[in-house]
């Protein structure tokens, strides 16, 4: 699963400076090519976060990638069936932890694109007209190599949000389905809470 979020997190952070409107103008594949070099560049831009601070490439991440996704939908699709048994706390703490662990890993791989020159390559998406679920290919070019990397977005109110990405035909949100179905079979919502608060401790 590291190999996955390593690649996935590099590749991957993904925001822009875009306001709510600009983004429910945006077409899919737009909104990614925005959200990737726009994060990018904001942590190339910042001395503190090119230098390595890792509480200057977290705000980065806070900042640039979280508006621009659907978090709570990546959520609750990964705990599954269990989250509709969560009761309203519980779910606003998964969602947090789960949140607070995705953005800690995101900026713990997003500083070590910043010494290096990354080019990508973003596919328009062939999303069929009214289409609320699409996918948008694309390459990340860097000294390690040229990776394709899959976006999945939804469409919401507020425009086309990142909820699940696609590195080496595995999907995030399988990824970590795999490793909450085991800790909610062994400790149920309460468990898997507990989970993510220590991991986040830890890291």
């Amino acid at each position: 699963m590291k190999r996955y979020l390593s690649a996935f997190i590099a590749a991957a952070v993904v925001s822009t400076a875009l306001s709510t409107t600009a983004y429910a103008q945006s077409a899919p594949d737009a909104i990614v090519k925005n959200a990737v070099e726009g994060t990018v560049t904001a942590m190339k831009a910042d001395p503190a976060a090119r230098g390595g601070d890792m509480a200057k490439i977290t705000q980065v991440v806070e900042t640039k990638f979280v508006p621009a996704t659907d978090f709570q939908r990546t959520t609750r699709i990964a705990v599954g069936k269990a989250w509709t048994t969560a009761t309203p706390d519980q779910q606003k703490q998964l969602y947090e932890q789960f949140q607070l662990l995705l953005v800690k890993t995101y900026a713990a791989s997003l500083s070590q694109l910043r010494d290096q020159d990354v080019k990508f390559k973003f596919l328009p998406s062939d999303a069929a007209a009214g289409a609320k679920d699409v996918v948008v290919q694309s390459h990340v070019i860097s000294n390690g190599g040229d990776d394709a990397i899959g976006y999945r977005l939804t469409k919401s109110a507020n425009g086309w949000k990142i909820y699940d990405i696609n590195m080496m035909g595995a999907w995030l949100i399988q990824v970590y389905q795999t490793q909450f179905a085991d800790v909610l079979a062994k400790g149920g919502i309460d468990g898997l809470i507990k989970f993510l608060t220590e991991h986040n401790a830890r890291s």
